[in-house]
C-alpha cells in the first residue's frame, strides 16, 4: 500500500509493528484528535473516523458537514479482529480474559465501511490481501465497485460469525436452551451433487468447530471428490468409531448412514474382518472409518472389496500404494476422531431448526439394572455394552446383534420393532448362535419382540425399558433363562 501512495493510519500495536518494518504511518490519535484509554477499550470510537467511514461522496451536505468539520475521507479499512473464537476454544483463560477478546472498534469500522462500499472498501482477511494488491497496482489504485460490495458482504458474513460466537458463549452460562441461537456455517467444499445427481450441494463447516467434526483436520490423498453422500456416512461412521474407544483397535463400515458392521479385534486387520462379516453384502460400496494406522496385511484385505470412503489415523507406505491404486476409492487421513463440536445438535427442517442436546450412551456397568433372575456372564456383559454403543448409532427402530464385541446382524428404520428383530436375527451368516447377545434401543413395547429374539438364538438383552408391560417382557426372558438388562435410558435416532 505504502509503495502505491496509500497514507497509512494505524492504532498502537499495529502502528509499532509498521514502523519496525520501515513504514511511515500515523497514528489514529493524530486522526481523531483523541488518545486511547481504558486501556485500548476505546481508540478508534470517534465521530471523525466514523463520517470520514461514512460519508457519502456525492452528497454535498455530507461534502459541507466535512469541511465544516475537517473530516478527513477513508477509503480502505484493514482489520483483523481480537480472536475470540480462538481464545473461547484455548483452555485456561478466565472470563474476564476472554470478554476482553471481545472486539468492539473492529467490528464497527468493519461494518461502517461495509455498509459505504459504494465508496470504501473493507478487507477482513489476509487472504484477500493479494488479490486486492494487484487490482490496485493495474487500476491507478482504484477498486471496482463489485470488487467492494464482494468484500463488503464477506464483512458482513465475518462479522455476523463473530457476533454469533460471542452470543452462543454468554447464552451457554445460562440454563436451558437460549431464547435465540445464532450459528454461522462457511462453504468449505463444493460437491459434485447432492443426495440425487439433479441436486446442487455444497458441504459448510460450522464457525468455531475449529479442529473438530467429521471433515476436521481431514485429508484427502486418493481418490474422486467427496460426495454428498459419502459426507453423510463418514459422519456416522466416525461417531460410531469414537463411540467404541481407542482403547483397541476397531473399524465401523457404514452403508446409507447405518452401520452394517462394527467391530473391536486384536490388531486391526482382525477388527475389519469381524466387521466385513457382520454384513458382507451391505459392505459393498460403504464406508469404512479405522482407528489405527493401517498396514500392508489390512490394506490388502480392504482391496478386495469395493470400497466408497476409507478414513484412518494413517497408513504406512505399502498400505497407501496398495490402496491409491484404486483411483476412485477416496483415502481420508485424520489424526483425530471426527468428534461433533461442543454444543446442540441441529436438525434442520422445513422453515427452521429442531435443537437438543447431544445424545450420549452409558456403558457404566453401575447404573444398569439386571432385571432377570439370570446374571450375565462376564463374556455377555462386554458383548451388552458393545451393542448398547453401536446400537445408538443404528436409525430407529434399531436392534443390534453382537458377540465377541462384532456386530452380527442389525435391523434399522423398521416403523415396528419386532421386524426389526427378525431382520437383524435373520442374516444367512450367522450360522453359530451360540452366545449372541441382543440390543434394542428402546424398550420392547410387548413379549414378542423378546420372544423373536429367543427363539432367534438370543440368550442376552439389554434395552432401556420403561413398558407398562416390563413386566410381561421380563418374564418372558426368565422362562427361557435369558439375562436381561435394563438402561433407564433411550437412543432414538429417527
Amino acid at each position: 500500500m505504502a509503495a502505491l501512495g496509500v497514507e497509512l493510519i494505524s492504532t498502537g500495536g499495529t502502528a509499532t509493528a509498521l514502523l519496525e518494518a520501515g513504514l511511515e504511518v500515523r497514528s489514529i490519535d493524530d486522526l481523531t484528535g483523541f488518545a486511547e484509554i481504558m486501556g485500548g477499550r476505546v481508540k478508534t470510537l470517534s465521530p471523525r473516523l466514523y463520517a470520514g467511514l461514512l460519508a457519502l461522496r456525492d452528497n454535498p451536505e455530507h461534502l459541507q458537514q466535512a469541511r465544516e468539520n475537517q473530516i478527513e475521507f477513508v477509503d480502505l479499512v484493514c482489520v483483523n479482529l481480537y480472536p475470540f473464537e480462538q481464545s473461547v476454544a484455548s483452555e485456561g483463560l478466565t472470563d474476564a480474559e476472554l470478554i476482553e477478546q471481545i472486539d468492539i472498534g473492529g467490528p464497527t469500522m468493519v461494518r461502517a465501511a461495509a455498509k459505504n462500499a459504494a465508496y470504501a472498501a473493507v478487507v477482513t482477511n489476509p487472504a484477500q490481501y493479494r488479490p486486492l494488491l494487484d487490482e490496485l497496482e493495474g487500476s491507478d489504485r482504484l477498486l471496482s465497485l463489485e470488487t467492494r460490495e464482494r468484500l463488503a458482504a464477506e464483512a458482513f458474513a465475518l462479522v455476523a460469525r463473530y457476533d454469533a460466537a460471542i452470543s452462543n458463549w454468554f447464552a451457554a452460562r445460562g440454563d436451558g436452551m437460549p431464547a435465540t441461537l445464532a450459528a454461522t456455517f462457511e462453504r468449505d467444499l463444493e460437491l459434485p451433487y447432492g443426495e440425487n445427481p439433479h441436486q446442487r450441494a455444497a458441504y459448510y463447516r460450522q464457525s468455531g468447530a475449529g479442529e473438530q467434526g467429521v471433515l476436521a483436520s481431514a485429508e484427502q490423498l486418493s481418490g474422486t471428490a467427496l460426495t454428498f453422500n459419502n459426507i453423510l456416512d463418514l459422519d456416522g461412521a466416525r461417531a460410531t468409531l469414537a463411540e467404541l474407544g481407542a482403547e483397541r483397535p476397531a473399524c465401523v463400515i457404514v452403508k446409507h448412514n447405518n452401520p452394517s458392521g462394527a467391530a473391536r479385534g486384536a490388531d486391526l486387520l482382525e477388527a475389519y474382518r469381524k466387521a466385513f462379516a457382520g454384513d458382507p453384502v451391505s459392505a459393498y460400496g460403504g464406508v469404512i472409518a479405522l482407528n489405527r494406522v493401517v498396514d500392508e496385511a489390512t490394506a490388502a484385505a480392504l482391496g478386495e472389496q469395493f470400497v466408497e470412503v476409507l478414513i484412518a489415523p494413517g497408513y504406512d507406505s505399502a498400505a497407501l500404494e496398495i490402496l491409491s491404486a484404486k483411483e476412485k476409492l477416496r483415502i481420508l487421513s485424520s489424526p483425530d476422531d471426527g468428534a461433533a463440536p461442543p454444543g446442540p445438535e441441529l436438525r434442520a427442517v422445513a422453515g427452521g431448526l429442531l435443537v437438543q442436546e447431544p445424545d450420549s450412551v452409558s456403558v457404566d456397568r453401575s447404573k444398569l439394572e439386571v432385571v432377570s433372575d439370570r446374571m450375565p456372564s462376564e463374556e455377555q456383559w462386554r458383548d451388552l455394552l458393545f451393542a448398547w454403543q453401536v446400537c445408538r448409532h443404528v436409525k430407529s427402530n434399531a436392534i443390534v446383534v453382537a458377540r465377541d464385541e462384532a456386530t452380527l446382524g442389525i435391523g434399522a428404520g423398521q416403523m415396528n420393532r419386532v421386524d426389526s428383530v427378525k431382520i437383524a436375527l435373520g442374516r444367512e451368516w450367522i450360522t453359530d448362535r451360540s452366545g449372541i447377545v441382543l440390543a434394542s434401543d428402546a424398550f420392547f413395547p410387548f413379549a414378542d419382540g423378546v420372544v423373536g429374539a429367543l427363539d432367534g438364538g438370543v440368550s442376552a438383552l439389554i434395552a432401556p425399558g420403561g413398558s407398562i408391560r416390563d413386566d410381561e417382557v421380563i418374564a418372558a426372558a426368565n422362562e427361557r433363562g435369558a439375562a436381561m438388562v435394563f438402561t433407564g435410558q433411550r437412543h432414538f435416532r429417527h
